[in-house]
């Protein structure tokens, strides 16, 4: 049975994991950063990380500029254990890329691991794998357009 302060655990890694995905989709790498341990390690389908620093490299240098996502977290499975958690997230992403003719729309299941530290909760892994994606050529829609919003460029 779930504690109260379980709960409480439970709504701040919630709280957590939506960071990583606003920071993601704004380019702010210092939010991403702050949401894992120096020791965090992840596993994405193009990239295995070892690092914090190797995750930001990886993700600051793949999120290019005029790129526009969105990140959606839904349906989290947290399992709180003193002062470690594992987390499944299912995750609906979307991809655009104007400057090279390249749209993505997808679906995965995130599975990440967290620690309680004296700054709170952080990822110690995260990695997903793929349920669906599909790739298409915004040149190919006739009447496709994005127009990429100020808060996507990153800090100012």
């Amino acid at each position: 049975m779930r504690t109260v302060d379980d709960l409480l655990d439970v709504e701040r890694i919630k709280v957590l994991k939506a960071r990583y995905f606003r920071c993601l989709d704004t380019k702010d790498w210092d939010g991403v950063a702050s949401c894992f341990t120096p020791e965090a390690t992840a596993s994405y389908p193009q990239q295995a990380c070892g690092s914090r620093d190797e995750i930001i490299a990886f993700l600051s240098r793949s999120m290019v500029e005029g790129l526009v996502s969105m990140h959606h977290g839904h349906h989290p499975e947290i399992e709180v254990d003193g002062v470690t958690a594992t987390g499944t997230w299912y995750l609906h992403d979307k991809v655009f890329a104007p400057d090279f003719d390249f749209a993505l729309e997808g679906a995965a299941i995130y599975s990440d691991r967290y620690a309680r530290t004296d700054d709170g909760w952080r990822m110690t892994h995260s990695g997903y794998e793929r349920i669906f994606e599909t790739t298409w050529k915004p040149s190919d829609l006739t009447s496709y357009r994005v127009e990429q919003g100020r808060i996507s460029r990153g800090p100012a």
